[in-house]
C-alpha cells in the first residue's frame, strides 16, 4: 500500500470510491470484455478428472495482479491468488469453482487470528470471461473499490466466482443454494492455501451486496449446516433479491433487463429446463446471444420488455405465475432459515433494481425465526447508490462483531 493510501481511515477509502464509481462504471460499459482480459493460462479453470472428496478442498492456485484499475495506477500491498477449489451445486453433484484470495502483507495486529472476508461479489453476467478473477488483472473489476477499504483494515478477502463463472457449465446466476455454498467453500480453500495467513481457525464474516447481498445472506443460512465448522461471527447483506417474485416489475423493460436474461439462463441452468417452447424466434436468439454477456453489456437487452421474446406474449412476472418457473422462483426465497450469526441488512428506499420491500420482508422473516438482524435503511440514490452505504457501514459492524461484542437488533 502508498504511504498516502495506508494513513487513510476505510471512510476515506471510501469517498474516493464514490468518486471513482461512475468513472470506473462509464469505463466498464465501453470496454470489450472478451478482448480486454486474457490470462497467461486459460486451462487454469479447467475442472480435473476427480475431484476431491472436501467441499471447499483447494485444488490448485497461481500468483494473480490484482489491479483496480484499468491504468493500474494504484499499488497495494497485499499477496493475491486466483484459485481452484472444490464445492456443490443445487443438486449436490461435486463442482470446481474458481475465486480469488487477496490477503495484506502487514502483520494483523488484532486480536487473534487475522479475519477472513467471504466476499459475494454483485452482478458480474454470466460469461466466463465476466468472473472477477479474471476481471481483476485487467483492472476492470468494480468491486476492487470495495475491496481495497476491507484489505486497508487487514482482513483477508476470499472472493468466489460462483458456480459456472470462469469454469465449465453455465453460471447458475440467482441460484441462492449454488452461491450460498460457493462463498462458504471459497473461505475454506482461503484458510487451506497455504502462507496466506488465515486457517482454520480465522473469525470468518460474510460480505456481499445485490446478487452478492442474496448469496451472502443464503451462506448466513447454510453456515449452520453446510458451513459448519466455520468460525462465522457476522454477515452483510445489501439490497439482497431474497424474493425474486418482485425483481420482473422493477426491471423488465428498463436500463437492467439484461438481469432478467441473466436469472433466466442461470436457473434454467440449474433445474435442466428447456427455454425453446416458451420462446418465440427473437426471443431465442436473444436467449442465446446472452450466453457471453457481462454487466458490461448492459445496453444489450435495456428498455426491451420480455413480453416481446415469449411465445404467447407473457412477460417475466407472468411467467414466474406459471409452472415450472413458479416453483423455482420460489426456491429462490431467502429468509426460511435462521441465520446462526448476527446480520446487518442495508436498502436505500429509492433502490430501483431490488424493491425496499424485498429487504424489509427479509429481515420480517429473520426476526421471526429469533436471528438476530440488524435494518438499516437509506436514502441514496437508486440500486447503484445504495453499494456506497453498505460498504461504508461493514467496518464498524464487522469490527464489533470480531471484537466479541453484542451485536445491534432491529427485531
Amino acid at each position: 500500500m502508498n504511504a498516502s493510501l495506508r494513513k487513510r481511515r476505510p471512510g476515506g477509502v471510501l469517498r474516493c470510491a464514490a468518486a471513482a464509481l461512475p468513472v470506473l462504471l462509464a469505463t466498464a460499459l465501453l470496454v470489450p470484455t472478451a478482448s480486454a482480459v486474457k490470462l497467461k493460462n486459460p486451462a487454469f479453470y479447467e475442472t480435473p478428472a476427480v475431484l476431491p472428496a472436501a467441499d471447499g478442498a483447494l485444488i490448485r492456485s497461481e500468483p494473480m495482479e490484482f489491479a483496480l484499475d484499468p491504468l493500474k495506477v494504484h499499488t497495494v500491498r497485499y499477496t493475491a491468488e486466483r484459485i481452484l477449489y472444490s464445492s456443490r451445486a443445487r443438486t449436490g453433484k461435486q463442482i470446481a469453482v474458481s475465486g480469488t484470495v487477496i490477503v495484506p502483507k502487514t502483520a494483523w495486529k488484532g486480536p487473534g487470528r487475522r479475519p477472513v472476508i467471504g466476499y459475494a461479489p454483485g452482478t458480474q453476467g454470466i460469461g466466463d470471461v465476466c468472473a472477477p478473477s479474471r476481471k481483476f488483472t485487467g483492472g476492470l473489476e468494480y468491486e476492487g473499490l470495495f475491496i481495497i477499504g476491507m484489505l486497508a483494515k487487514g482482513w483477508a478477502i476470499a472472493m468466489t466466482d460462483y458456480e459456472g463463472l470462469g469454469t465449465e457449465g453455465m453460471h447458475t446466476y440467482a441460484d441462492r443454494v449454488a452461491e450460498g455454498r460457493a462463498v462458504i467453500d471459497g473461505v475454506r480453500a482461503a484458510q487451506a492455501l497455504p502462507g496466506d495467513d488465515v486457517d482454520a481457525t480465522s473469525p470468518v464474516a460474510f460480505y456481499g451486496y445485490s446478487q452478492g447481498g442474496q448469496a451472502a445472506a443464503s451462506a448466513a443460512e447454510l453456515a449452520g449446516t453446510y458451513g459448519k465448522g466455520l468460525d462465522v461471527k457476522g454477515t452483510v447483506a445489501g439490497a439482497a433479491p431474497s424474493d425474486l417474485t418482485y425483481l420482473p416489475g422493477a426491471i423488465d423493460g428498463s436500463l437492467f433487463s439484461i438481469f432478467g436474461w441473466f436469472a433466466i439462463h442461470g436457473l434454467t441452468a440449474s433445474y435442466d429446463i428447456d427455454m425453446t417452447p416458451y420462446l418465440n424466434a427473437e426471443g431465442r436468439q436473444v436467449y442465446d446471444d446472452m450466453k457471453e454477456n457481462c454487466v458490461m453489456h448492459l445496453f444489450n437487452g435495456a428498455f426491451k420488455k420480455s413480453s416481446r421474446y415469449t411465445v404467447d406474449g407473457a412477460g417475466l412476472a407472468e411467467l414466474i405465475t406459471r409452472e415450472p418457473f413458479r416453483t423455482v422462483i420460489d426456491d429462490q426465497r431467502v429468509g426460511r432459515i435462521k441465520p446462526s450469526a448476527p446480520v446487518l441488512v442495508t436498502h436505500s428506499y429509492f433502490d430501483d433494481v431490488v424493491p425496499i420491500k424485498v429487504g424489509q420482508q427479509l429481515v420480517k422473516d429473520w426476526c421471526g425465526k429469533g436471528a438476530t438482524v440488524k435494518f438499516s435503511p437509506n436514502l441514496s440514490p437508486l440500486h447503484v447508490g445504495g453499494m456506497l452505504n453498505n460498504a461504508t457501514e461493514v467496518y464498524a459492524y464487522l469490527d464489533a462483531r470480531f471484537a466479541g461484542k453484542k451485536a445491534p437488533t432491529s427485531c
